[in-house]
């Protein structure tokens, strides 16, 4: 099973989603191929990058990266994460399933800097909770 994140810089939610499946698909036994990539990728973002360890995901190897790099293959899904992203490609070309499950960009979040901290980490928590439900989903298929 192979899954496609994107999202406009793949600097957060996108790159929450490849690691959580990565994290949580670990010991299922089952094939997957996840990966993640922007329309105008950025760097990773710090905070994102800090939730994730915290959460105890590994994210040493999170680059972003351009979804130029992914035409051509053929995926089973295709997920858009944020707005930006479904407008930018509202179809993917390889693309078994396409389906646009958006989340609230963290890096936008207002307030003192644990507030904006603990955005991230509700934002982290939320893609968690959906990859894994994704993943149990398609592992019953």
């Amino acid at each position: 099973m192979k899954i496609l994140f994107l999202c406009t810089q793949n600097a957060c939610r996108s790159q929450m989603a490849e690691h959580w499946a990565r994290h949580l698909a670990q010991g299922s036994g089952l094939e997957w191929n996840f990966a993640s990539a922007g329309t105008k990728p950025a760097t990773p973002n710090p905070k994102m990058l800090q939730v994730m360890t915290e959460a105890g995901v590994d994210v040493s190897n999170a680059v972003s990266t351009h979804l130029e790099e992914f035409l051509g293959e053929d995926w089973d899904f295709v997920f858009t994460l944020c707005d930006s992203a479904a407008e930018s490609c509202p179809i993917f070309p390889g693309a078994g399933e396409k389906a646009h499950h958006p989340f609230p960009d963290p890096a936008h979040g207002k307030g003192t800097p644990d507030e904006i901290l603990n955005n991230f980490r509700d934002v982290r928590d939320s893609i968690r909770d959906w990859i894994g439900s994704l993943l149990n989903t398609q592992a019953q298929a």
